[in-house]
């Protein structure tokens, strides 16, 4: 009897689930549980209160990022929450035993960019984290999701969680990226086409030739924003680019090991003719730089493009026009020469070493604007150290820029990195919500490339006028 076709998502959530309950959800085995400092402390509580451990210690990594700062953090931190919740976190992981990166640890970082470049994140593994940007883990083959505190709790205690299987889509883009398109013009353009809505309920696997050729920092970006258009994760099939990326670091599995867990990941892939609940095709040749241009990451537009009419957009005409007031834009007005106050790259989303690369390739020779402030911040110490070798500090410098030390910085209000009220930032992270960055700021997501063409010009540009 021949067997029925599997989409690789299938495959690894079967191969995960304890136990399934009748019209109810599945209880799911986690491989990798990541925590840090923000959402952590009240489900230890959970524990102390109900009396009970942590079961397989071994499997939950802690980091600390959300609260930290990001300049002199040798001295200790001055905001009292922050400080009190990164001293829960290394307590809680002491206590039981769990592996924790706290700050000055070299190994430190912003968790879903320390948990790939260290092994931890494998092919074939069920991932979760108390953070809705754990769908970057996703790139790897993995399912790989956010959950709530409870949840966190219920991972820890039991090592599994309880969740229904979402539906599966499958989305495709074929041809060749344009020159100056990165994987973040990508995801962006994607989530323009469906909304921030439109992938809800689905996990999402990525397919063709745009996937294929991307590296693995590309992949991470694209899984990264899946949750932005209300997917519950994203994932893209193991290949060559994954098994070179991981061969060799640290967590990864060595020797005969190795050649057993590669001989497994090769099988993770859709089969041919496995049924996907929904399926979209787009071409390559359709994305440009993106830029948004509103208070949601759906709000995206071409760069070369006008802010649409409210009447030519789903969703809603007086929430259209509440974005719009928030951002003191007009319909059908330009992007383009729009002035920037700030510039910040860094965050899960983009704070990887191919992102500083692409920053570098922009301001190299040129100078930073003089009314823009930037905030230039690595995801993990890795990549600093990577961006010093490199020579990509000393570009960074020659052109005015500073470079910060790791964290989730600029990315959200948590920390010191904040944009006033009233002030622009083109940002290369992954929501631009009313106050996401700070009260009252205005964010403007966008590629590294447009952000470091911005942060010379002093104004939206398009960096392919500045690419060599």
């Amino acid at each position: 009897m021949s067997k029925t076709p599997s989409t690789l998502f299938d495959k690894v959530w079967d191969s995960h689930v304890v136990r399934k309950i009748e019209d109810g959800p599945d209880v799911f085995f986690i491989d990798r549980h990541f925590i840090h400092e923000v959402t952590s402390p009240v489900a230890f509580l959970g524990l102390e209160t109900r009396g009970i451990g942590v079961l397989f210690p071994e499997r939950t990594y802690a980091t600390a990022d959300h609260n930290t700062p990001t300049i002199n953090q040798h001295l200790p931190v001055a905001d009292p929450l922050s400080a009190n919740q990164l001293k829960a976190l290394e307590q809680n992981s002491a206590k039981y035993g769990i592996s924790h990166w706290g700050l000055g640890n070299p190994k430190n970082g912003i968790v879903h960019v320390v948990g790939p470049e260290n092994g931890i994140t494998q092919p074939g593994m069920t991932i979760v984290c108390g953070d809705s940007h754990t769908s970057t883990h996703g790139a790897f083959g993995a399912i790989a999701f956010g959950i709530g505190t409870s949840e966190v709790e219920m991972v820890l205690s039991s090592q599994c969680i309880m969740q229904p299987k979402p539906k599966k889509m499958r989305i495709n883009v074929n041809g060749s990226l344009s020159k100056g398109v990165t994987p973040k013009d990508v995801a962006l353009f994607i989530i323009s086409k469906l909304t921030t809505a439109g992938a809800t309920g689905y996990f999402v696997e990525y397919a063709g030739d745009v996937f294929r050729s991307m590296s693995m920092e590309g992949r991470m970006t694209v899984c990264n924003l899946s949750i932005e258009m209300g997917a519950r994760g994203g994932m893209i099939a193991p290949d060559e680019t994954t098994f070179n990326y991981l061969k060799g670091r640290e967590k990864a599995p060595q020797g005969e090991a190795w050649d057993k867990a590669l001989a497994y990941w090769k099988t993770l892939k859709t089969d041919e003719d496995a049924v996907f609940d929904a399926e979209l095709t787009f071409s390559a040749s359709e994305i440009e730089p993106m830029i948004t241009y509103g208070t949601n990451p759906g709000m995206g537009i071409g760069i070369s493009q006008l802010i649409p009419k409210a009447s030519d957009v789903d969703g809603g005409v007086a929430t259209f026009v509440k974005a719009l007031t928030y951002m003191g834009f007009k319909e059908e007005e330009k992007m383009l020469g729009k002035k920037i106050d700030y510039v910040f790259i860094g965050s899960c989303t983009n704070g990887r070493i191919e992102d500083f690369r692409a920053f570098a390739s922009i301001i190299k020779g040129r100078k930073k604007a003089e009314h823009v402030t930037a905030w230039i911040v690595p995801g993990s110490h890795i990549v600093e150290k990577q961006i010093r070798e490199e020579g990509i500090l000393d570009i960074l410098k020659a052109a005015g820029f500073e470079l910060r030390q790791p964290g989730c910085s600029a990315c959200l209000a948590m920390n010191d990195d904040k944009i006033p009220a009233g002030k622009y930032a083109v940002s290369t992270s992954n929501r631009n919500f009313e106050g996401r960055q700070g009260p009252g700021s205005r964010t403007l997501l966008a590629s590294p490339l447009v952000a470091a063409a911005a942060a010379v010009t002093g104004y939206v540009t398009d960096p392919r006028e500045l690419m060599n």
